[in-house]
């Protein structure tokens, strides 16, 4: 064993060690798709007297805290996002209503002296004129009182409890302590009411709540003038229940906010579901890499079966590197960690068929010389493909947010993974099977003495596939005006995500007919309700946003027709984030497209880099107007996966342009043409080998995955087909024709007959 292949192999191990003892000791975290609870984001608002700046949203923050914790929610999330939004992650609280109820309350608490019954002509609720402080409120029983400005606020309590009194009869109510100057406040409060007449107006004192009079009791009868109530506490009365009474306590320990904030955003899914979605993905990932693992067996053998050695490897470096970093696998990014499997069996697959080039063309004598130039050969397409995947993701984390970003961080996670496994574990297994003795006198054995299936054909027919480009581009124009037309007659249904609504799912006890609830929510009175199939036996509903008495509405109405149903998501998107969050889309669709033609035109020529973005192009419309036509709702899940298969579509084009450029340097050749078509027919075998494993690991996640990954799958078997297609009968004749014309002539009409 030479020396760099032994500082590989110590370094594989110490990952690997690493590894595993961080898988072991660390759980990943798991997103509320995955476990189950309720997600609520909140906008802080400015007001006349505050501005929603930074440190006010800090401030808030840490109240949210207090309030949460006095849930007795366990395992709570409260992040700030940007200066005005905070995410607040409950896991197991499936009673969203109450939950954002305690959370958007601005709990202002203020005691006021009671000057009076208001006067006829007194507004309610506003302050009177002429009287600063001063205002009118009605109190818990509707009768308007005038207020005078308050005399203390939620700031002089130190503590306030739920309590119930059985034997005094006053039910349960809240108990409030002052601490500080609020006790000499509230002593000068009360002796101040205790002057007036027992049953004079003025003689009550007003708790007030957010603007609402929540209890206004007379001071007892007991009180001496000027002297108030000195032990520095009082009773909240006012019929409450024992929900309203702890709720009412926790407002006033927690504080006020110092800014209202406004729901934009509230997810709930079922713990049922989410249960379903691990296990329906875990299924996808044990299937769809064991059919992956089969594959390349039997494409290449013993390489083959170290390579799935290797993705072994890979699953257990990404799961310790999600665990490490703190990252929050959701159920889009459980699909990327699925995803990424197959996109690890690239890199091995370019190696491979690299290695066997060599050893066809008798440039190497050894299995282990062929690999080792496979390696050094196949590094700039490894490095340009994974480099493209990791700008999509990088795009993913900075312009999406939720579930979308946490994609991108496991698809970040994964290429990075996926390089480390294919250039060191594979390198180290696939060298050191290569040196043995029985390996060395059975070439054969490893896979690589073969030229394999699609070689083999290529070589023997010898194609000219770019013979005529213009036909393969009228081809492609055909395909992407059918697809575009989908745009144009049926449109982009965008998603709740994008448009804001409410979208909630239900498991019913046996399929139902949509059409039915549909016409029962028109009848009902939401005729735009979108009714569709959720799985086998479930329904999903999106609407116009609802306030809760119509959700409830929906509920029942659904039921009627449908029967016993459960609710397992609920999801409720603000217009104003639902504007941004499309705004966001299509600037991460621009950025992404540009960021790609940038640093292809930095790797390549223009005239490459320039073809690649065409079919980038080309792949996103089709996806786009496929969706179009199937009804297929554009949200957030669907951008994961458009990101995706641009950087699918890139990596083959990618892969493509590296062998170009390569023949291209060689010089003396071919004509352009025969330069590409050379370059195709060498790299079609990698193509189609590349395409099979990443179907197989897509296809389980589309048959396994569920009704959540249903359309994400099937955008990526679109767009991987899609794809696999437009670099090489796109991209190519693209490239073929810029070239004629930067160099003012016509593409050449003959292609080049293969070479290995």
């Amino acid at each position: 064993m030479n020396r760099s292949l032994r500082v590989r192999a110590l370094l594989a191990l110490a990952v690997l060690a690493l590894s595993l003892y961080v898988a072991a000791t660390v759980p990943v975290r798991l997103g509320l798709d995955l476990r189950g609870g309720t997600q609520i984001v909140l906008e802080t608002r400015s007001t006349p007297t505050a501005d929603a700046d930074s440190a006010a949203t800090d401030r808030t923050l840490e109240v949210l805290r207090g309030r949460i914790d006095a849930l007795g929610v366990a395992e709570p999330t409260l992040v700030r996002s940007g200066d005005h939004r905070i995410i607040v992650e409950l896991p197991g609280v499936q009673d969203p209503k109450k939950a954002a109820a305690v959370l958007g309350r601005t709990a202002q608490l203020t005691f006021h002296p009671v000057l009076g019954a208001a006067q006829d002509g007194d507004e309610t609720s506003r302050p009177l004129p002429k009287r600063p402080g001063q205002r009118v409120l009605p109190d818990e029983s509707g009768t308007p009182l005038r207020l005078g400005p308050a005399s203390l606020t939620g700031e002089d309590v130190e503590e306030a409890a739920a309590r119930f009194d059985q034997q005094g009869g006053a039910g349960w109510h809240v108990t409030v302590g002052f601490e500080g100057a609020g006790r000499d406040d509230w002593a000068r409060l009360t002796g101040e009411a205790a002057c007036k007449a027992p049953g004079d107006a003025a003689r009550r004192v007003a708790i007030v709540l957010d603007d609402k009079v929540i209890s206004s009791p007379q001071v007892d009868p007991s009180i001496a003038c000027g002297t108030g109530i000195r032990d520095g506490a009082t009773q909240i009365t006012g019929s409450f229940s024992p929900e309203e009474a702890r709720e009412l306590s926790l407002l006033i320990n927690g504080g006020a906010l110092p800014v209202p904030v406004e729901t934009v955003e509230q997810r709930t899914v079922g713990p049922t579901l989410g249960a379903q979605a691990i296990t329906a993905s875990a299924w996808a990932a044990v299937i769809g890499t064991a059919l992956t693992s089969l594959f390349i067996i039997v494409v290449y053998r013993l390489l083959g079966a170290l390579a799935a050695l290797a993705l072994t490897c890979y699953g257990l470096v990404s799961y310790a590197a999600l665990a490490a970093l703190g990252a929050t696998l959701t159920l889009p990014g459980l699909a990327g960690f699925v995803l990424a499997i197959g996109m690890a069996v690239d890199a091995n697959v370019l190696v491979f068929e690299r290695a066997r080039e060599e050893y066809a063309a008798r440039r190497r004598p050894s299995i282990r010389s062929a690999l080792t130039a496979g390696f050094r050969n196949a590094f700039s397409a490894i490095a340009d493909s994974n480099i493209t995947t990791l700008i999509a993701a990088a795009l993913l984390f900075f312009l999406a947010s939720g579930p979308v970003r946490g994609f991108g961080v496991t698809l970040g996670i994964g290429v990075l993974a996926s390089m480390f496994s294919a250039l060191v574990i594979s390198r180290v297994l696939a060298e050191f099977a290569a040196s043995r003795p029985g390996v060395r006198r059975r070439p054969r054995l490893t896979g690589i003495a073969t030229t394999g299936a699609v070689r083999e054909r290529l070589t023997r027919r010898n194609p000219r596939l770019m013979r005529r480009p213009r036909r393969w581009l009228a081809t492609s124009a055909a395909v992407l005006v059918l697809a575009g037309s989908g745009l144009a007659v049926r449109g982009v249904d965008l998603g709740v995500e994008f448009t804001g609504g409410r979208l909630i799912e239900y498991s019913t006890s046996s399929p139902v007919d949509p059409g039915r609830v549909r016409s029962a929510l028109a009848d009902a009175g939401f005729p735009r309700a979108v009714v569709q199939s959720s799985g086998d036996a479930g329904l999903t509903v999106r609407t116009d946003p609802l306030t809760d008495a119509e959700e409830r509405e929906v509920t029942g109405t659904l039921r009627e027709v449908a029967g016993p149903a459960d609710k397992v998501r609920d999801e409720l998107i603000g217009p104003s984030l639902g504007k941004e969050l499309r705004q966001g889309a299509l600037i991460a669709l621009a950025v992404a497209l540009g960021a790609q033609f940038v640093y292809l035109a930095a790797r390549f020529r223009w005239v490459l880099g320039s073809a690649a973005v065409v079919a980038l192009v080309h792949d996103v419309v089709i996806l786009l107007g496929v969706f179009a036509w199937l009804g297929k709702p554009v949200d957030g899940v669907f951008l994961a996966a458009l990101l995706t298969v641009i950087g699918y579509s890139v990596n083959d084009s990618v892969v493509l342009f590296d062998r170009v450029r390569e023949l291209d340097r060689r010089g003396s050749g071919p004509p352009f043409s025969g330069v590409v078509n050379q370059a195709i027919l060498q790299t079609l075998p990698r193509t189609v080998n590349t395409g099979m494993g990443a179907a197989f690991m897509l296809t389980a996640l589309a048959v396994l995955g569920g009704s959540s990954l249903t359309d994400f799958a099937l955008a990526l078997l679109i767009g991987l087909a899609v794809g696999t297609y437009s670099s090489v009968f796109t991209a190519a004749p693209v490239a073929i024709g810029l070239h004629a014309r930067s160099r003012g002539g016509k593409p050449s009409p003959e292609g080049a007959a293969v070479t290995a």
